[in-house]
């Protein structure tokens, strides 16, 4: 194998790797070294973004909170900042974690189990793609 084909090879298995999902106000990436970032979308600075060793340690962070949660329930866990918040809405927006968007003032998410029991809806809304 050429060096150049090695990296091709090399660029092509990256990318593979990597995955970039956008939301309405939310981003998600699986990054190469297997870490998942939450950031704002759009954004192009660290402020705007949270960095997760897994997939796993953000959906363990998600079952830890409570069936109706808001960005302070977020912070108790050492998260500061704007971050707190970036994750209630990348919680909302994200199709894996089953809750929506129940207020925006206080922002307070509403895990699935419990809006159905408020309200009788079977779930959250459906994801909004950005193209």
């Amino acid at each position: 194998m050429t060096r150049q084909e090695a990296t091709a090879l090399q660029d092509a298995v990256g990318d593979a790797l990597t995955e970039r999902r956008e939301f309405f106000r939310t981003a998600g990436t699986h990054r190469e070294d297997g870490s998942y970032e939450v950031s704002r979308r759009g954004a192009d600075s660290s402020g705007n973004a949270k960095v997760f060793e897994t997939f796993d340690g953000l959906r363990r962070l998600f079952e830890r909170l409570p069936e109706e949660f808001t960005a302070e329930d977020v912070g108790r866990t050492g998260i500061t900042g704007s971050r707190r918040h970036l994750l209630v809405r990348h919680f909302a927006e994200h199709p894996t974690f089953d809750c929506r968007i129940g207020s925006q003032n206080p922002l307070t998410a509403v895990k699935a189990s419990a809006s159905s029991d408020v309200d009788g809806s079977d779930g959250p809304p459906a994801e909004v793609r950005a193209d």
